[in-house]
């Protein structure tokens, strides 16, 4: 049985595609690699976010689905998620930065012994920084070369992605058994679990909490977490497994970007499992990755219809110089 690799991407709600992709370009300084619609609701945009070069586990991804009430956090949910950065300096930089442009965050504080720094958008979605300082396994990406941040300082990936729930042991022994990761912390209601490689972009923080009540999906909260399969062959073994311990699955589902499986594991968490490939550059040179709608081919019969029933939003940033600061 092959283990997941990692985290492949985390997809949340937003309440407007325009705010996402400023906040996400000009403030985060993650580069936009794909403009595209939720293939299940065309029109919904879908927009991707990652590292220079779309790399799995670097991206984060949106919808905003039309009229869509605003989400509330609570217990059974995916209520954070983490980018990585490479250095306790770095972070030093993103406080600066943060209250220049006033985000909201909680400032720096450790937790299973990395640096962290939390923060929210103007949706209220959770998100924290991470050092790699000193952390090993899963590589991290590349940053965006051509952003607005310096380099040393840039998002290079996804940290560990935070699920909250009622019932722990439920949730563990689901961790463990199922999906073969491991815990190897526990801070209070706190518990690391990794996979594979393990470090920071193999992990997830499970947090038991039995008071809130449960979370409400909408705006400013988590649709599903995605995490890395090789190929299809790897997809057709979870298959099998989740549907061994009695997991309903959608099957393989071919999002032409890549691959999917998606199970539901809990109550309101929905994980998926993604392969590495194809990327996105399939349909779009790296210059110019984000810049216009792109459609996977079995939709390029809508794109009129699309076109029409999505806003257009300007996404050319190979024509900007960006000034690091």
């Amino acid at each position: 049985m092959n283990h997941l690799k990692g985290i492949h991407h985390v997809t949340a709600i937003t309440s407007s595609a325009e705010k996402n992709y400023q906040f996400f370009t000009y403030v985060l300084g993650m580069r936009l690699v794909k403009k595209t619609v939720n293939q299940d609701d065309i029109q919904t945009y879908h927009l991707f976010f990652a590292d220079d070069n779309g790399s799995p586990g670097t991206d984060m991804t949106f919808f905003d689905f039309p009229g869509i009430p605003k989400g509330e956090h609570g217990t059974n949910e995916i209520f954070k998620t983490s980018f990585r950065v490479p250095s306790d300096t770095a972070l030093e930089y993103w406080v600066k930065r943060f209250d220049r442009l006033e985000v909201k965050h909680t400032g720096i504080k450790e937790q299973f012994g990395k640096n962290t720094l939390s923060f929210v958008d103007f949706d209220d979605q959770q998100y924290q920084l991470i050092s790699d300082e000193n952390n090993e396994g899963v590589a991290a990406g590349t940053p965006w070369q051509k952003g607005p941040i310096p380099l040393e300082y840039a998002i290079t990936g996804l940290g560990p992605i935070f699920v909250r729930v009622a019932n722990f042991d439920y949730f563990k022994e689901m961790m463990e058994k199922v999906l073969m990761f491991k815990e190897i912390a526990h801070e209070g209601p706190f518990h690391l679990f990794e996979v594979g490689e393990g470090g920071n972009g193999a992990q997830v923080v499970v947090e038991y909490n039995a008071i809130l009540p449960p979370a409400r999906q909408g705006f400013g909260t988590v649709h599903h977490a995605a995490f890395r399969g090789e190929d299809r062959s790897v997809l057709e073994e979870w298959i099998s497994r989740m549907e061994g311990f009695g997991f309903n699955t959608s099957g393989f589902v071919d999002r032409y970007f890549f691959g999917s499986l998606y199970a539901r594991v809990a109550p309101q968490i929905l994980f998926e499992f993604a392969t590495d490939g194809p990327g996105f550059m399939g349909d779009e040179p790296y210059e110019t990755l984000g810049e216009k709608l792109s459609l996977p081919p079995f939709l390029e019969p809508k794109r009129e219809q699309i076109e029409k029933s999505v806003r257009p939003i300007d996404t050319v940033r190979s024509t900007i110089e960006f000034v690091k600061e």
